[in-house]
């Protein structure tokens, strides 16, 4: 099957079995142009293998014009833990993502696309659409319904960047941090990854994506029935 696959998503803890588990061999084996987001931590992939598919081109989740060096700094570097792309899935000891027995479905995942830049941007729609604090987690505990703020990561891994979004996170709780590294002409692979990792985290009736810049300023109630509307027609 993995051969035929052209996005994989890896969410699987690290054990005897796992490790390695993605080697040159089995690299070499998957579809031209593979799309792979790892969600997990440890050594489950081999990073040197990953470094010569993406500089081949065989696998297209970096792009083509970084350097090894990047590469093996980004593929090296260990994956910061957020709270909001773990909501629902528990951590063990070691910090390992593991599945739950039984995932909760939930309505819908709505992904903001934001950028290191956009600081104003986030204000405005927290300011606007977005609920915050105990609202966010109630909509998502009584609706069903997830909002975050999409961003990957900088170029230098665990850089000033990283580390204020890090920090943001700590106080509002409402990003989602996928394996990417941003880059305005990495925008298409930045939806591609969004929506494998929310698969792959939620299990929802709808996926939604929408950019930054979209402002709605109107009473959320509104907004809530818009939603419940939809779900209705579809049910």
């Amino acid at each position: 099957m993995l051969p035929k696959c052209d996005i994989i998503v890896i969410n699987t803890p690290l054990t005897e079995k796992t490790k390695g588990l993605f080697d040159k061999a089995k690299i070499s084996k998957l579809k031209k142009g593979v799309l792979i987001v790892n969600n997990a931590r440890g050594a489950i992939m081999d990073t040197q293998a990953v470094v010569d598919g993406c500089s081949s081109g065989h696998i297209a989740g970096k792009s083509l014009d970084k350097t090894i060096s990047n590469l093996e700094m980004e593929l090296a570097a260990a994956r910061v833990v957020q709270d909001s792309i773990l909501t629902g899935i528990p951590i063990s000891g070691d910090l390992s993502v593991t599945e739950p027995t039984k995932r909760r479905k939930y309505l819908m995942v709505i992904g903001i696309n934001t950028a290191f830049s956009s600081r104003k941007r986030i204000d405005y729609v927290r300011a606007t659409w977005m609920q915050q604090g105990e609202k966010l987690k109630k909509l998502e505990d009584e609706k069903g319904i997830i909002m975050r703020f999409v961003i990957g990561h900088s170029a230098t891994s665990g850089g000033i960047l990283d580390r204020a979004i890090e920090a943001e996170e700590q106080k509002h709780g409402d990003f989602l941090r996928p394996d990417h590294v941003e880059g305005y002409l990495e925008l298409s692979t930045k939806t591609k990854i969004y929506f494998a990792t929310a698969v792959a985290l939620w299990d929802a009736d709808f996926y939604v994506k929408v950019d930054d810049d979209v402002h709605v300023n109107i009473v959320f109630e509104e907004v809530q029935q818009w939603i419940w509307r939809i779900a209705s027609c579809t049910a």
